[in-house]
């Protein structure tokens, strides 16, 4: 189950359809959904198009070579490079650093689970087989409703990582590190109603713009 922006609001509101989110400590009171593994299906199709052309090719130049057809040009000169060309050749280190990025690549694309846009939830003791998530911009919306509502914040901005919310607001009135102290309960307190599997850190700044 996912979360949008418009779900996890309703969640927020007292009037919503969804049943409002109980707070969370951080080490108890539930299980931690695991993160969303991506299907990968673009790099999935490249390699598998890229593996079938050339298995496909050289599939087909060895049975033309074993059915008594001559030499491909393009499999001689091939063999010619690979035999004459230096091993410091720029062409050979070149395509040896391309292939090393692309296979690095891969690695972190095979040992990541991906969908980072989604923030993992704890679920209730119990339901380790129900999973949910919630969109990271829902999460960003609905803490930055929440640092609107403090006295003094005329404008937020919060971006939410896996690990870390970072809020910068502006102060109209009132001392600005007074608000910044209300603004970084309100935000806790918010973070404790989604139920973040991960308690993230909160980063808080606060300024008064002058003019």
């Amino acid at each position: 189950m996912t979360l949008d922006a418009q779900g996890a609001a309703d969640t927020a509101r007292p009037g919503g359809h969804a049943p409002e989110a109980q707070p969370q400590p951080p080490d108890g009171g539930g299980t931690r959904s695991p993160r969303l593994w991506s299907p990968r299906r673009v790099p999935a199709a490249l390699v598998a198009v890229v593996t079938l052309c050339v298995a496909g090719t050289l599939l087909y130049d060895v049975i033309a070579a074993r059915a008594g057809q001559p030499d491909r040009a393009w499999r001689t000169r091939l063999a010619d490079e690979f035999a004459t060309r230096p091993v410091d050749d720029p062409w050979l280190l070149i395509g040896g650093a391309v292939a090393a990025v692309l296979g690095l690549w891969l690695l972190v694309l095979a040992f990541t689970p991906g969908m980072r846009r989604l923030l993992p939830l704890r679920t209730p003791e119990g339901c380790a087989e129900v999973g949910a998530w919630l969109n990271r911009r829902g999460a960003e919306l609905l803490l930055r409703d929440a640092a609107l509502r403090v006295p003094g914040v005329s404008r937020a901005r919060v971006r939410v990582g896996r690990h870390r919310v970072s809020a910068r607001a502006d102060v109209r009135f009132r001392d600005p590190e007074t608000v910044r102290g209300e603004l970084a309960q309100a935000l806790h307190e918010q973070c404790r109603q989604l139920a973040l599997a991960h308690t993230p850190r909160l980063a808080v700044r606060t300024r008064q713009p002058t003019g």
